[in-house]
């Protein structure tokens, strides 16, 4: 992972906290518990709570320092400096109108907030580039894969 600034919202930043927190306080104590105590009931390569116990340490292990690395390279965006202008920046809560047919409402977070079921997109995604800096009123050609689409913005909204 490149040592990049790692944008986030400050709930985005707690959640990932929390994770961390989760792992090394009570998921990891726990599977080191139960490796121990199945390395103790002799045969290894044929004990299910040993093998499994050792293949989910690492998983986690791998979780605990990705983490760790996303925590040390996040820069949190403090989105409520923003309340109540109609310009586009990180955070915001964007109500579009998609080629005169459909409205969405979407929101531009960090790469580790991305939530396709609450339309939580990333700041990087194509749509969130166009978005930012633009104002309430602004129509622009947004090109995609599978063509291009009219994008009209109706509200900005910042919690």
């Amino acid at each position: 992972m490149v040592n990049k600034k790692n944008y986030i919202t400050r709930n985005g930043y707690i959640g990932l906290q929390d994770e961390l927190n989760e792992l090394v306080t009570k998921e990891r104590p726990q599977l080191v518990k139960t490796v121990s105590w199945a390395a103790g009931n002799g045969d290894r390569s044929e004990n299910g709570d040993y093998i499994y116990g050792k293949r989910r340490l690492r998983e986690v292990d791998k979780r605990i320092h990705l983490l760790t690395k996303k925590l040390e390279n996040a820069e949190v965006v403090d989105c409520s400096v923003h309340v109540g202008k109609e310009q586009i920046f990180f955070g915001a809560m964007v109500t579009i109108y998609r080629n005169d047919e459909v409205e969405q409402t979407v929101r531009i977070v960090g790469q580790d907030e991305i939530d396709p079921s609450r339309n939580h997109i990333s700041w990087t995604s194509p749509l969130a580039r166009q978005l930012l800096s633009k104002s309430v009123g602004d129509r622009f050609k947004l090109q995609l894969p599978n063509g291009i689409e009219w994008i009209e913005i109706l509200e900005v909204i910042y919690s």
